[in-house]
C-alpha cells in the first residue's frame, strides 16, 4: 500500500480496478459502475477501468437510446479525464469478437490481451466487477 503524507497526516492510496462486463443498457450495472469510478477518483485513489465482454459496448460511439427511453451515458466517459482517470483498458479479444476497433470508442483506451489484463489485475488491491 502506498502512503502519501499531507498536512493532516498519512493519506492511503489504493489501486482500484473496475471491470465492466455488462452491456450499457437493460440493467443498472454499467451506470452504477461509472458512478463508483467517479467516487473513487474524487477520493484520489489509483483507478483503473477495464471493459471486456459486452462491457466494450459501453464505450461505443453514437449509441441510439431513444427507442428504449434511456439517456445515452457513454459521453460521460469523456469526463473521466477531468477526474484524472486515464487508465482505461479494453480487452482485445472482446473488442475483436464484437467487430469493434478503438476508432469506434468515445475515449482513448489501451487495448490489452486477456493475458496482459490478468497480469494487470494481479497488481490491484481492490477489484470490483459488474
Amino acid at each position: 500500500m502506498e502512503e502519501e503524507w499531507d498536512e493532516d497526516g498519512p493519506e492511503v492510496v489504493k489501486r482500484f480496478m473496475y471491470v465492466n462486463r455488462k452491456a450499457p443498457y437493460g440493467t443498472v450495472y454499467a451506470l452504477e459502475m461509472l458512478e463508483k469510478v467517479l467516487i473513487a477518483a474524487a477520493f484520489e485513489q489509483d483507478v483503473h477501468v477495464v471493459f471486456m465482454d459486452d462491457g466494450v459496448y459501453q464505450l461505443k460511439k453514437e449509441q441510439e437510446t431513444k427507442g428504449i427511453n434511456m439517456k445515452n451515458f457513454s459521453p460521460t466517459f469523456r469526463a473521466l479525464e477531468g477526474y484524472d482517470v486515464e487508465k482505461l483498458y479494453v480487452e482485445k479479444e472482446s473488442l475483436e469478437a464484437r467487430g469493434l476497433t478503438v476508432d469506434d470508442l468515445v475515449v482513448p483506451v489501451e487495448v490489452l490481451s486477456s493475458q496482459d489484463l490478468k497480469a494487470l489485475m494481479d497488481k490491484q488491491e481492490v477489484i470490483l466487477t459488474a
